[in-house]
Formats: structure tokens, C-alpha cells, sequence
């Protein structure tokens, strides 16, 4: 039983690191895309919108990629990930979405990502407190 469960661990950190992977790379393709592509196309306020939805994404795909690094083979970290994956991509998206179309009243989506990634936070948090690993 007990290898096993370290093969279900081992699978599991292999699809969060694929899951960080991508969000890597979603984000830097992104500041790559509002750097270069958008640099003419969109006003200076969006372009700083774009370029802090890809601030907040690649910040959190940093903190996940610690967290799937650190992490042990039980779901005691689970919450904290799917509330980082989860809200950096409604946050950043949301916003880059918001860009590309300029449609504003995706602005009122935005901060249910920002939520979520402030859970993240608690919930890592709280572990702390309870003397988690």
C-alpha cells in the first residue's frame, strides 16, 4: 500500500509541475505579447493592466512551483494550490481578456481571482499556525 501511495504522490506533483509549467510559460509568453504585440495596438492604462495580470501570474506560478516543490504526499496542500491556480487565472486572464477585447465590465470578474489568490494565502497561512509541514 504504502508505494502505492508514493506513486499516487509522485503522479500527483508531476501534474502540479506540469500545471506550474504551463502557467510559466503562459506567462511569460503573455508579458512577451504586451511588451511587443500590444505596444502600438492599446493605451499606456491598458498595457499596464496587461502587464499586472502577468505580474500576478507569474508571481503566484513562482509560489505554486515552491508549495509542488515542498510538498509531501498528503492533500494538506491542495487548498492553497487550487485557490493559486485557480485565481491567478481568472485574475489574469480576466484582465488580459479586458485588453484584447476592451471590454470593461470584465474589470468586475478581476477580483474574484484577487479572492481567491488572497485564500491561497490564508490558507498557507493557517498551516502555519496549525505547525503543518
Amino acid at each position: 500500500m504504502e508505494a502505492h501511495q508514493e506513486g499516487y504522490s509522485k503522479t500527483r506533483n508531476r501534474r502540479w509541475l506540469a500545471v506550474v509549467g504551463l502557467m510559466g510559460c503562459l506567462a511569460v509568453g503573455a508579458g512577451a505579447f504586451g511588451a511587443h504585440g500590444l505596444e502600438d495596438k492599446v493605451s499606456a492604462d491598458r498595457l499596464e493592466t496587461w502587464a499586472v495580470g502577468t505580474r500576478y501570474l507569474m508571481w503566484h506560478t513562482l509560489a505554486l512551483l515552491v508549495v509542488v516543490f515542498n510538498m509531501d504526499d498528503s492533500n494538506r496542500w491542495q487548498l492553497v494550490l487550487w485557490f493559486w491556480t485557480v485565481g491567478a487565472l481568472i485574475f489574469a486572464c480576466s484582465l488580459y481578456v479586458l485588453v484584447l477585447l476592451d471590454l470593461s465590465w470584465l474589470g468586475a470578474i478581476t477580483p474574484i481571482g484577487g479572492v481567491l489568490l488572497i485564500c491561497g494565502w490564508l490558507a498557507l497561512s493557517w498551516k502555519g499556525f496549525r505547525g503543518e509541514p
